[in-house]
């Protein structure tokens, strides 16, 4: 298997990330929607705009301002290249920048409803649709674990055989969902599904970290910084989401 993995459409070669990234937000918001058709929707459907809107534009800045923080000198240096500043992201951005913003829009509307569960299960689909991506696109996507000689590891095209972090990561975001749907099931405070959605993903990007390349801070990555700074904000609430449920 050569990679980048190209998708063929007739004569057209199409690189897999554009297709991949596009299909993941297509089905995890046609499967957001399907869920809110069924209901559990706290907000009114002017608050939820409101709130779906915030989430992008905190998403979308979250993900730049942390993709930029990888490599501060890099980023300085690529200052003015539009290509490398708008191009990068980061899911744990994304996901950090979204919440925040989101939390702060909420409180200026005077919201009190957690509004975040039926997210959850979007975003774990999202997830794994766009990871299929991620690994397809190769050592372009620069989100490969570091060199391994277990027999699982795949060799991106530059010879050495590395962790299929993609991979991991698409096996991780199933086990997370298959909790959410799991949860569902059982007593739980509003939001906490989101919660601990939030909590395990990025406890697994946490971890993940020491096998991926990158430049260290203190000896975490800065993404890696960002998640145990914000598992650490929310550590107080991890007994009520994911310990024994009341009960009925």
């Amino acid at each position: 298997m050569e990679f980048p993995f190209y998708l063929h459409l007739g004569e057209w070669q199409i690189h897999p990330h554009p297709v991949f990234e596009a299909l993941a937000y297509l089905l995890g918001f046609r499967l957001y929607l399907s869920l809110r058709k069924r209901g559990g929707d706290p907000i009114d459907k002017r608050t939820r705009w409101f709130v779906i809107i915030a989430a992008i534009c905190g998403s979308a800045f979250g993900s730049k301002v942390l993709f930029w923080l990888i490599d501060p000198a890099l980023s300085i240096e690529q200052i003015k290249n539009p290509a490398f500043i708008m191009g990068g992201k980061t899911i744990v951005g994304a996901l950090i920048g979204g919440t925040i913003c989101v939390e702060l829009t909420k409180r200026a509307l005077g919201v009190t409803s957690r509004t975040g569960d039926l997210f959850a299960l979007p975003l774990c689909l999202g997830i794994v649709v766009g990871r299929i991506g991620c690994f397809l696109a190769g050592l372009e996507d620069a989100t490969y674990g570091v060199a391994t000689s277990l027999p699982w590891g795949v060799d991106f095209g530059d010879g050495i055989t590395r962790h299929p972090t993609q991979l991991y990561e698409i096996g991780v975001a199933l086990l997370i969902g298959a909790w959410v749907v799991w949860r569902r099931t059982l007593a739980h405070a509003r939001g906490d599904l989101f919660l601990g959605f939030l909590l395990l993903y990025l406890s697994w990007r946490l971890g993940v970290g020491f096998i991926k390349p990158g430049r260290f801070w203190f000896g975490l990555t800065s993404i890696q910084w960002a998640c145990l700074l914000t598992l650490l904000c929310y550590a107080r609430r991890i007994p009520r989401v994911f310990g024994r449920p009341p009960a009925a």
